[in-house]
């Protein structure tokens, strides 16, 4: 039983080139496939983190999302 379900952990290991591999079970959850772009967020205090795409379709929705008036 996992007591904080839908949360998970896993370790990369950093390859000579600064590449890591993301492991199979967490490609698998956020649906990341072979050439996806990723985008990771750092925080010199906090990690790294590296969010699943869909977190971000709400965040685009708004920040371009038109309104009325906005034409010339």
């Amino acid at each position: 039983m996992n007591p904080l379900q839908g949360k998970y952990v896993w370790t990369a290991t950093v390859g000579e080139k600064g590449q890591i591999v993301i492991p199979k079970q967490a490609r698998e959850i956020f649906s990341i496939k072979p050439g996806d772009t990723l985008l990771l967020l750092g925080d010199e205090n906090r990690g790294i983190a590296i969010p699943p795409k869909r977190a971000f379709t709400h965040l685009y929705s708004i920040a371009f999302q038109e309104k009325e008036g906005d034409h010339p």
